[in-house]
């Protein structure tokens, strides 16, 4: 018996059920256990836990998607609304989703949507059109809101928390209650809060009516930039970009040592940056690759590790990124190009890692990779389906060129349907195409809710100066040094990424603790990266590695263990971001060619002693004693200084010798 893995479906094998692969699909022999995807993606996601139909209220949700989809299109290419009008449409069309597709508890029906939540739809989308009706008037009297504006405003910021909880989780929202309990009770206990305290009406009125709280800059960024490039990869994902990207990668790296882990890391950082989804990303190219990496030997905790780690990295990934990056300009001031050229090493720097440990695995356990004559051969499929490339192609050149990402995302989406029509096998039929607004518009959903209620946390620290405090407080915690004051800065990242989505996760500590390091004299484009890897690294970081658990649950592996083994791989995503920090010129920060080669050259080598040292080999096994000297050697060759680089150089070529020797001592 033979089937073909699918984005759909996967089989959970074990050790040997691969048996080859040809013509860009896998297939597979002795399945024991299927697992659905949609079941997967729902366990660890919650943003795919949302109701399914099969009647008119899909056609329902059909309509109101597209519509989202078809007036951010528009609005891109043709012209913006007014900022908080665009903002208000934006999160209308959210809320009016959210209560259609998500049930309230989990033990609500899946199949039907109740009255109530039509109720709460209808009420939710109205208190955000509210401003957009009323815009005028509201213009008029700015700063001396009606009876009525307030009671929209509660009813507004009331929607919105229970939306948000909807799609993501409690956590949230009660962070954002905190934050405006912190408003209200200051006039109370003013010693205790640090402030004097605002009443109900000032607090509405700074979170509802205006562009400081709920429809600040991070819905901003969502109802412009981060929709558009999701609804780019939604257009691009029905052109079949995903196979495509799969089978490029198979014919670069599948024939190499430990090839298909290295398909893995490949295939996975091109969805990623493009998806900027972790669980997402590891639910689909993960059902591809884990299974290969299992056939060829590697185990199943290490092949959903190495899944894990390549999809989490895809959110630092240049050009696309995630919905943070973004974010991160808007924080910045600067074009999202900047933040995308700063970000090229770091992440380079994470997939090397990557690289090493999976190729150093691979020769530790002696796999090979795939026959040659089973791969996709590279210039037919280049010939076949390279015309998907030019869309991203396309994007790169227009966000170098000058234009917005706004109008780069409206340009890229264009040429995507048009070079889909040079292939038969491509083409964005009217079904496909609407399938493709559609699910741009599911997929923004929960990115959307996260900034809006993020957008309370930010407002309440302009209002009354917390973050400020916060910032003093943590300097003051770490003595002044800067390294305690990252390491409290990584703990409260990976804390926060246990409960937040990672664009939530960062604005609140860019709100919260980057200040601390600006104080410090850190570069801000190096303190928002830094913020920026923490958050990301929380998807892999026990006790909630989403990312991870995902991969543990497509590989039949320890979830716990699968976590450790993403921790050591993602190793250089946890050093690296320290090293620019204290060297800001790995993210373009008082460039000059000689000194970057350098720093660039040096952490490369530091990267490959850490590989070394995580895998515990090279040439042959190595002593502990020898990964501790290893580990030291990548240390001095990551940070700057001539001194610690000579040192680091030493170590790995004195490392190489004795590696060299012994492994001839063994061979003889």
């Amino acid at each position: 018996m033979c089937c073909r893995v699918k984005s759909s479906v996967c089989d959970a094998l074990s050790d040997g059920d691969l048996v080859s692969y040809q013509g860009g699909g896998v297939f597979l022999s002795d399945v024991n256990k299927t697992i659905d995807l949609d079941d997967l993606r729902k366990q660890f996601d919650t943003e795919a836990r949302y109701r399914e139909f099969d009647d008119w209220q899909a056609k329902l949700i059909t309509v109101i998607a597209v519509s989202m989809s078809i007036f951010h299109f528009y609005t891109s290419g043709f012209g913006l609304l007014l900022a908080l009008q665009q903002r208000a449409v934006h999160l209308a069309f959210v809320m009016g989703l959210v209560f259609l597709l998500y049930p309230a508890r989990k033990n609500s029906p899946k199949n039907k949507i109740p009255i109530t939540d039509y109720i709460l739809a209808a009420v939710a989308t109205y208190s955000a059109l509210y401003l957009v009706i009323n815009f005028d008037s509201l213009v008029n009297r700015a700063g001396l809101p009606t009876q009525t504006d307030i009671v929209m405003g509660f009813i507004c910021i009331i929607m919105l928390l229970e939306a948000t909880r909807r799609v993501s989780s409690p956590v949230l929202p009660c962070i954002a209650i905190f934050f405006i309990v912190y408003c209200f009770y200051g006039r109370f206990f003013p010693q205790l809060f640090q402030h004097r305290g605002f009443s109900v009406k000032r607090i509405i009125n700074h979170m509802y009516l205006g562009t400081e709280g709920i429809f600040g800059i991070p819905l901003g960024v969502s109802a412009t930039f981060v929709f558009m490039f999701i609804l780019f990869g939604s257009v691009l994902e029905q052109t079949g970009l995903g196979k495509f990207i799969i089978d490029l990668a198979m014919a670069l790296a599948g024939h190499s040592t430990g090839g298909p882990a290295k398909v893995a890391v490949l295939s996975s950082g091109l969805m990623g940056s493009i998806s900027g989804s972790s669980v997402a990303n590891v639910c689909t190219t993960g059902m591809f690759t884990i299974p290969l990496m299992k056939s060829v030997g590697y185990t199943n905790h290490f092949a959903g590790a190495v899944e894990a780690v390549a999809s989490t990295g895809g959110q630092i990934m240049p050009p696309v990124m995630g919905a943070a990056a973004f974010i991160m300009a808007q924080f910045l001031g600067i074009p999202y190009i900047q933040v995308a050229m700063a970000a090229i090493v770091p992440a380079l720097l994470y997939y090397f890692a990557v690289m090493i440990q999976v190729h150093l695995e691979a020769t530790r356990l002696g796999l090979k990779g795939l026959p040659k004559e089973q791969l996709p051969k590279l210039m037919p499929l280049l010939k076949k389906k390279g015309l998907l490339l030019i869309p991203i192609i396309g994007i790169v050149y227009f966000l170098i060129a000058g234009y917005t990402p706004l109008k780069a995302a409206f340009n890229g989406i264009v040429m995507s349907i048009i070079v889909s029509y040079f292939n038969k096998e491509t083409w964005l039929t009217p079904k496909k195409l609407m399938m493709a607004f559609e699910n741009g518009a599911r997929g923004a959903i929960g990115v959307a809710c996260a900034c809006a209620t993020v957008g309370i946390i930010v407002g309440t620290a302009t209002l009354t100066g917390l973050g400020l405090r916060i910032a003093s407080a943590v300097v003051a915690i770490a003595g002044g040094k800067l390294l305690p004051t990252l390491m409290l800065t990584m703990v409260a990242c990976i804390l926060l990424g246990a409960g937040l989505p990672t664009t939530a996760n960062f604005i609140v500590t860019s709100t919260m603790c980057a200040p601390a390091l600006f104080q410090l004299g850190v570069a801000p484009i190096a303190a928002y990266m830094f913020v920026l890897y923490f958050g990301i690294a929380a998807d892999l970081s026990p006790p909630v590695a989403l990312a991870a658990y995902a991969g543990a649950g497509i590989a039949g592996a320890d979830p716990f263990k699968t976590g450790g083994t993403a921790i050591k791989l993602a190793l250089a995503g946890f050093i690296v971001p320290y090293i620019y920090a204290f060297n800001p010129i790995l993210v373009l920060v008082n460039f000059t060619a000689g000194k970057f080669a350098i720093a660039v050259g040096t952490a490369m080598l530091g990267v490959f002693l850490l590989g070394m040292s995580s895998v515990g080999f090279y040439k042959v096994s190595m002593p502990y004693y020898l990964r501790a000297v290893a580990l030291g050697g990548a240390i001095c060759l990551l940070i700057p200084g001539l001194y610690s680089d000579f040192i680091g150089l030493a170590v790995l070529v004195g490392l190489h010798l004795l590696q060299v020797v012994r492994s001839k001592r063994v061979l003889a």
